[in-house]
């Protein structure tokens, strides 16, 4: 349908008033010099000619012939070249024509279709002189102030907007409150959300006791980006009325980006004492637990949704995922066994199945299952268990024919593939054979996860130079990565005599990370290894705080064996041999201290 068709009523409307109707009504299914034609020939009783007008037809409309008629000010001609203009897609001659036109003649419907085509073409100015002619010759017709108020809005005069919004609802005689969500519509579709918020806050403050007021002034604050202006808003709502999903999932997530996902759990938990059977909300509650590391909640939220829901795949997928990560295997085998034939998550059934059936020491079923992982964003995980169970059945060849099919799909997945190769071959000692796979990966490029693990391979086949030099250049792109410093502060600790040194990049990363446990460790032992044992047993003591690992217990022993207590030392250790007899920094403290 073509622009001309949409707006006959308007264009026949004005042409009766000048006499055309019948004239009107013909020359718009004609274009450009043929109208004229048609006129002229009209006019003297000769046969009009036939014409065919293209829709592509974008031929620049130019002035009047000359000796026709006079049109500088015929409503007629004005008309049809504004229209014309629309037709050939040249939008500023028709909105200037149009507005001309409207303020011209006393018809709101051309008005109307002034205003339309100047905001269709992005004419702020042009539209808000179109409708405010609009309002003049209809001041009743409430979209036409409403769309006043947007054009005041983005001239940035809030006041006036305000002035029409307040007509519109003093005029509003619905019963849902229909009139103030439209507003707010229009409201959050402009740029300038400052005056928008100026406004609306103007409207709700001659409402407070309308709800779908402050309905309407929570959704605009939350695309405004206020999360106080809208948090105090919820809570009143949360006391008043049912909050619906849509509205709950835009404020919660409005507080997940700001940080408080806590105040998140705690509105949801209100509001589902409200709609408890809310099924949607319970999911809503459910998800922000899980993501907000609430597992067992999460968990206990789940298992209740799949009861009321229990063929919802995506339920049964984050209770099986919640299961796996509490420790509850069977539930969570079972779980994924219901969800092997869902197209959405069958893949990612199989996949969790295969990690079951591993961790259970099924190497055989656990292979079958990762091998029917086809596609999914566990597929490519599932390969590399694949690669590995392979090498555990020492078939390297295999299992590294199959890593070179295996198609990365992003850089992090090409390093994944990288050290798995490398991994498998340092687990049947062929060192070398891995140093080589990391040297033709890196070809002098720069990968942070590539070279820590080279570093890390270095340190093992006591090749320092290789691990320094890559630990640095990693330092050297990211000054403050704790890992890095770390593993090389207390590399050179442990293994050279460069304590200061050692001590300077470990206290670095004790900065970014004041409460990692490693860094903890390597802190203490390498003031041990400085003979500032004392010193040495506040960052150890802590570190041992945080976990129960076997380095830090044969860390602390030795520095506790410094300070005298032989005794705290020796039970120490004998707690450590029990719990972890096949440590190896557990068993050469234990030698090393023997009196």
């Amino acid at each position: 349908m073509n622009s001309l068709a949409v707006f006959t009523p308007a264009l026949l409307a004005v042409a009766r008033r000048a006499g055309l109707g019948a004239a009107l009504a013909l020359a718009l299914s004609l274009g450009g010099c043929a109208g004229q034609d048609w006129l002229k020939h009209s006019a003297t009783g000769e046969a009009a000619p036939e014409v065919l007008v293209s829709e592509d037809d974008t031929t620049a409309i130019g002035p009047p012939s000359v000796g026709l008629v006079d049109l500088e000010n015929d409503p007629l001609y004005t008309l049809l070249l504004a229209e014309f203009a629309v037709k050939r897609d040249q939008l500023p001659l028709a909105v200037s024509q149009y507005v001309a036109l409207a303020q011209r003649q006393p018809d709101a419907a051309l008005a109307e279709r002034a205003t339309r085509l100047a905001i269709y073409a992005e004419e702020p100015a042009q539209a808000l002189t179109a409708a405010q002619r609009w309002v003049t010759l209809a001041p009743k017709d409430l979209d036409a102030r409403q769309l006043l108020a947007a054009m005041y809005i983005r001239r940035g005069d809030a006041p006036a907007a305000l002035a029409q919004l307040q007509y519109v609802l003093s005029q509003d005689r619905s019963s849902d409150g229909v009139r103030f969500r439209v507003i707010a519509s229009l409201l959050g579709n402009e740029a300038d959300r400052r005056i928008t918020l100026e406004v609306m806050e103007q409207l709700v403050a001659s409402r407070p006791n309308d709800n779908e007021a402050l309905v309407a002034y929570a959704v605009l604050a939350l695309r405004a980006e206020q999360p106080t202006k809208a948090n105090a808003v919820m809570q009143k709502l949360a006391e008043r009325i049912d909050i619906t999903p849509s509205l709950a999932l835009a404020y919660v997530a409005s507080l997940q980006r700001e940080g408080h996902a806590a105040q998140g759990v705690e509105f949801l938990e209100r509001v589902l004492k409200r709609k408890p059977e809310d099924f949607a909300l319970r999911l809503l509650y459910a998800r922000l637990l899980a993501d907000d590391k609430h597992y067992p909640q999460a968990r206990r939220q789940f298992l209740r949704l799949a009861q009321k829901s229990p063929d919802n795949a995506d339920v049964l997928y984050a209770l099986g995922l919640l299961s796996l990560q509490a420790g509850e295997i069977e539930p969570a085998a079972k779980t994924f066994r219901e969800l092997l034939k869902n197209t959405e998550h069958g893949d990612d059934a199989k996949f969790y199945l295969g990690q079951i059936a591993e961790s259970q020491g099924h190497p055989e079923a656990a292979l079958a299952r990762y091998r029917e992982v086809a596609v999914g964003p566990n597929h490519f995980a599932a390969q590399l268990r694949v690669a590995v169970l392979l090498a555990g059945q020492n078939k390297i060849a295999d299992a590294r024919a199959l890593l070179a099919q295996t198609k990365p799909g992003s850089p992090e997945e090409v390093a994944q593939r990288v050290m798995t190769e490398a991994e498998i071959l340092v687990s049947h000692h062929q060192m070398d054979e891995a140093m080589t796979v990391y040297n033709n990966a890196l070809n002098a490029g720069y990968d942070m996860a590539l070279l820590y693990n080279r570093a890390m391979l270095a340190e093992r086949m006591d090749r320092l130079e290789i691990l320094e030099r890559d630990l640095n250049t990693i330092i050297a792109h990211d000054p403050l990565n704790a890992q890095a410093l770390n593993a090389l502060g207390f590399t050179l600790a442990d293994r050279t005599t460069r304590y200061v040194e050692a001590e300077g990049f470990i206290r670095r990363a004790l900065a970014q990370s004041p409460n990692d446990f490693y860094i903890l460790d390597s802190m203490g032992w390498v003031l041990h290894r400085q003979g500032k044992s004392a010193e040495a047993l506040t960052y150890l003591e802590q570190a041992h705080r945080l976990r129960d690992d076997p380095e830090v217990l044969a860390h602390l022993s030795e520095a506790l064996w410094a300070l005298g207590r032989r005794d705290e030392a020796k039970a120490l250790l004998k707690g450590a041999l029990k719990r972890h007899p096949n440590e190896p920094k557990v068993l050469e403290a234990a030698k090393r201290l023997q009196p």
